[in-house]
């Protein structure tokens, strides 16, 4: 098709992408293309935004490294992650669910533990706290044999990706459900965190005037073949930014009951204060998939992560 004006060139865009053979990718694909062109056009974007526009794309994928993943972050920041998230999730988005975003931060490696460990592998100075979780189908039966990768900040708020100075994978672990789709663990409060912002996404968050930070979570991916995997945060209701996190994560649903004790524990040998947390998880029936890891490794103690 030679073009002749503006509007022809989404008609040949149209044209050549209704060609791809695959039904969704071509749905996929013609929608992007209406929307971008229908874009582009209503803001009467510039010959100078455009070229801004494709230097921040770039920068997304040069500030991306083994330790971070900027597009990643960028995508929560936009609040697409927690969009798809919830259309995907809790009846595709008809009904609450405790489903919630990968973020950037889980490695596929994480440690096998049995249930009853510490996550903590090296000093972390912080409250400690113990976490029991329970699992079961949407019947109400305990799901067994479930694969619970685990993983959080640290009480200063970086994840041992970022922080040189942590073990490796300190605060990270997996572990399976017992015959009764329970299994415990222990650890330091998580604490809120500043998201990076040494690249685009800090340009984006300042735009916006907002802060950058998360208020604090615990991280959980549920997997078992036959039933969906579910990603889990569970956030602290005493959190100063619970209602306005920067990565609009934050779902009623998902606000843990983390419970303050003042007296030391014998059984766990924490001192006080330190805290407990009873988490219960339903699974919903659907497809068993790994993601892809955003990160594969930590940060050098020669290139500190930026926060």
């Amino acid at each position: 098709m030679i073009i002749e004006n503006q509007a022809m060139v989404t008609e040949a865009v149209v044209e050549a992408v209704s060609r791809v053979e695959d039904p969704r990718l071509r749905e996929i694909l013609l929608a992007l293309v209406r929307h971008l062109h229908g874009f582009v056009r209503e803001v009467r974007l510039t010959e100078r935004e455009f070229g801004e526009a494709v230097r921040l794309i770039a920068a997304l994928g040069q500030k991306t490294t083994a330790s971070h993943n900027e597009v990643m972050l960028m995508a929560g920041s936009l609040g697409v992650s927690p969009l798809v998230c919830l259309l995907n999730n809790g009846n595709h988005g008809e009904s609450k669910t405790q489903a919630n975003m990968l973020g950037p931060f889980w490695r596929d490696d994480q440690p096998a533990c049995a249930s009853g460990d510490t996550l903590v592998r090296s000093p972390t100075p912080g409250p400690e706290l113990f976490v029991s979780v329970s699992l079961e189908d949407a019947s109400g039966r305990p799901v067994a044999g479930a694969e619970v990768d685990v993983w959080h900040s640290s009480p200063e708020g970086l994840y041992e990706n970022q922080d040189a100075s942590q073990a490796e994978m300190n605060l990270r672990g997996r572990f399976v459900s017992g015959e009764d789709g329970r299994f415990s663990f222990r650890s330091v409060k998580p604490a809120g965190y500043p998201i990076p912002v040494d690249g685009p996404v800090g340009d984006l968050v300042r735009a916006t005037r907002r802060h950058h930070y998360r208020p604090a979570h615990l991280h959980f991916m549920v997997y078992k073949p036959g039933l969906k995997t579910l990603i889990s945060q569970v956030y602290s209701p005493d959190d100063p930014n619970i209602d306005s996190d920067v990565q609009f994560g934050v779902t009623r649903a998902l606000i843990g009951n983390y419970v303050r004790h003042d007296k030391p524990s014998a059984e766990h040998g924490f001192a006080a204060p330190w805290y407990s947390l009873d988490q219960h998880f339903v699974l919903e029936a659907g497809e068993a998939r790994r993601p892809t890891a955003p990160i594969r490794g930590k940060v050098s103690a020669e290139a500190p992560e930026g926060r």
